[in-house]
């Protein structure tokens, strides 16, 4: 079915009007349609980062659900994580996959390291901490060649943002998949709001 834009940058977007998602990331505007992330990041990578079984408690009993974790990214500067929810898993998955596109952020990619200078973007240019509930992250600009030093869902994270070299550190609960997914990416996030008071080469 023909995509239909609701949103006047999705109409610009189907138009040719704007053909780089850096345009609407910039602008602070929010994504609403997933198909303007398809148009612009037709290349977009994902990631499931947990399938997990949850139950809650209703007036029939205990309800079963699906709580499903995805990463998406370009791996080069553009990331987004999103949770989705149902009884069924597949479209627990897709709701997942929806709502990380819809979560999709520009991260300033580059080479803070003291150790490295080297002025690429292979990493990141400051070191930033995020706090989630318990759990705390702390990333830090590592040298080329280090590789990512991190725990599997932090690394997914940041593999598919482009971030190739880091130092990462965690405070709190270890093991929850669903606080590193999102606290690495509110840190990268982070980054992003930072960005006019930093250099990136």
């Amino acid at each position: 079915m023909e995509w239909q834009p609701k949103t006047e940058i999705g109409r610009k977007v189907k138009n040719g009007e704007i053909k780089n998602i850096d345009e609407i990331l910039d602008s602070g505007k929010r994504i609403k349609e997933v198909e303007i992330v398809d148009t612009l990041l037709p290349n977009l990578k994902s990631e499931i980062l947990e399938t997990k079984s949850v139950q809650r408690m209703s007036d029939n009993g205990r309800k079963r659900k699906w709580r499903v974790i995805v990463a998406v990214g370009d791996e080069n500067g553009h990331v987004g994580v999103g949770i989705g929810k149902n009884e069924e898993k597949k479209p627990a998955i897709e709701s997942a996959m929806r709502n990380a596109k819809l979560n999709l952020i520009k991260v300033p990619l580059g080479c803070g390291s003291w150790e490295c200078n080297c002025n690429g973007k292979h990493s990141i240019p400051i070191a930033v901490k995020k706090k989630l509930k318990s759990f705390e992250i702390i990333l830090k600009p590592a040298p080329r060649g280090l590789g990512l030093s991190a725990g599997e869902t932090t690394k997914a994270v940041l593999r598919l943002a482009g971030v190739k070299d880091v130092w990462s550190f965690t405070k709190g609960k270890r093991g929850n998949r669903m606080n590193s997914a999102i606290a690495t990416y509110l840190a990268l996030k982070e980054l992003t709001k930072k960005k006019k008071s930093i250099v990136v080469a």
